[in-house]
């Protein structure tokens, strides 16, 4: 039997731009609204979500968006960066680095397997890319997030400011090699 999760790479059209700025600013609010005051949320989100500024990411070429649909929902997504300097010693190039810039998972599939097969196909894209690392930035006191990534043999290279409407956050970076 097969299974009903399908993880598909994102189409770059007004669609699915418009997809992902509701998804988005939907599955970071559920995330993150209990950690922050009311007008940093709306600042992030209506800066990082709106359908021009997901259109103009989904356009990118050195971005991936992969969709996690089960049947006809779309539950969750991850959003990749090719040649990525996040962590990156300035002397070094990025030609080889993959960043998951956002893993998010809808509440109701959490603890599911679903983010660890968003988790494995990112690193599948990685491979195919041909990078030789995959590298990301987690919110400190995520703690479900940091053990996630552990289980992943992700490890901690960093540090680098977050910032949710006003108020500046750590994320640790952390790093995986691949071979």
């Amino acid at each position: 039997m097969t299974s009903p999760l399908r993880i598909l790479v994102a189409k770059r059209n007004a669609a699915t731009a418009a997809q992902l700025a509701e998804l988005g600013q939907r599955l970071f609010h559920e995330t993150y609204v209990a950690h922050n005051t009311p007008e940093d949320m709306a600042a992030y989100e209506a800066a990082t979500f709106g359908p021009e500024q997901q259109l103009r990411e989904l356009q990118d070429p050195d971005t991936v968006f992969l969709l996690a649909q089960l049947v006809q929902e779309v539950v969750g997504y991850a959003k990749l960066k090719l040649h990525s300097t996040l962590g990156l010693d300035p002397e070094k190039t990025p030609e080889d680095r993959l960043e998951v810039e956002r893993l998010y998972v809808s509440e109701d599939w959490i603890s599911t397997g679903l983010g660890a097969a968003l988790m494995r196909r990112a690193i599948e894209e990685a491979r195919q890319q041909g990078s030789r690392a995959v590298v990301l930035g987690v919110w400190e006191k995520n703690t479900r997030a940091l053990e996630f990534y552990r289980r992943f043999g992700f490890r901690q290279i960093g540090t680098h400011l977050f910032t949710v409407g006003s108020d500046e956050q750590t994320d640790l970076i952390l790093r995986k090699g691949l071979q």
